[in-house]
């Protein structure tokens, strides 16, 4: 009995980094209650914790790299944000950026509230 539940924490190990990496579709929710995420959108690029460009196509929107696809239904969605007015209300303070390339993480320790 021990050995199976060893190895279900395995497999469950191994299956939510590949779910996780694909957590780039986003939804905004109307009421904080629906939010899986609660973000604020910064002024300043230095403030953020991600810089996040939004991409036209869903398959562009893999890995956890600041990459977004909003979509148009909850149901699509990996992630449920809802943006909050203030800093301290926020789990992730983001800032949109012009260019793919500028996309990604200032802050690494927050790259948990993602998942």
């Amino acid at each position: 009995m021990h050995l199976t539940l060893l190895k279900w924490i395995a497999v469950l190990a191994l299956w939510i980094p590949t779910k996780v990496a694909l957590a780039q579709k986003v939804f905004s929710t109307a009421h904080s209650h629906q939010a899986t995420v609660k973000i604020v959108v910064v002024e300043h690029e230095h403030q953020a914790d991600l810089k996040v460009f939004k991409v036209d196509h869903a398959h562009q929107a893999s890995g956890n790299a600041g990459l977004w696809h909003f979509v148009n239904h909850a149901h699509q969605a990996d992630i449920r944000l809802f943006f909050v007015d203030h800093a301290h209300q926020a789990d992730l303070k983001i800032f949109f950026v012009s260019h793919r390339h500028q996309a990604g993480w200032r802050n690494a320790s927050k790259k948990h509230v993602l998942y």
